[in-house]
């Protein structure tokens, strides 16, 4: 059902340009590998931040387009698209993949702008210092009035916190628990746990 949400687009790499079937596929061609080499970030390393903003210079002004994405991170990732439903609306989602693996997801509703960055790149971190991998302790001393369950995460157990800097902000912790489903776990099991992901909301 959702082939009929996907068209085909186009991206430029390097000096051709390669057609790519996005039904959540990436672009693919012998050009890509050299792209890095051609990245600002590929000889200085990656400047993409996360604030109270958005994520280095992708914000809530930012077209929900591939070739916005692509510029705002500096061509570091392959993008590919899809749509999905959210709450009766369509709405488009860009990945931002590196080794096959998901580090980066970008939402917006078609043809609007970008009102959501979830970053799993342990590479990206806030401009706070957070990152992938920090425990819930060096952030909190409790749960209480700053986080909540999660309920749309991939993760089976996860808690959603507010960022101290900002209220666009927010870390999703995940880790052991065998507990009750839909109860929140005691601060000092909380403690342990540790940032899977980083989310900015517009």
């Amino acid at each position: 059902m959702m082939n009929k949400f996907f068209a085909p687009k186009k991206m430029m790499l390097a000096s051709g340009l390669i057609g790519c079937s996005l039904l959540l596929t990436a672009c693919a061609g012998t050009l890509r590998a050299s792209w890095p080499a051609l990245s600002v970030s590929h000889w200085f390393g990656s400047t993409l931040r996360v604030s109270d903003q958005g994520m280095g210079e992708i914000n809530q002004q930012t077209e929900m387009t591939q070739s916005a994405i692509e510029k705002g991170v500096m061509g570091k990732y392959r993008l590919r698209s899809g749509m999905e439903m959210q709450n009766g609306n369509v709405v488009s989602v860009i990945q931002g993949m590196e080794q096959g693996e998901v580090k980066l997801e970008f939402h917006g509703l078609v043809n609007g702008k970008v009102n959501r960055i979830d970053v799993l790149d342990e590479g990206v971190n806030t401009v706070w210092g957070t990152k992938i991998g920090i425990p819930f302790s060096d952030l909190y001393d409790k749960a209480f009035g700053k986080c909540q369950l999660s309920h749309d995460m991939t993760e089976q157990f996860a808690v959603i916190c507010v960022a101290p800097q900002s209220q666009h902000v927010s870390y999703v912790f995940t880790g052991a628990w065998d507990g009750p489903e839909g109860l929140m776990p005691a601060n000092d099991i909380l403690k342990h746990w540790k940032i899977a992901r980083i989310i900015w909301k517009a």
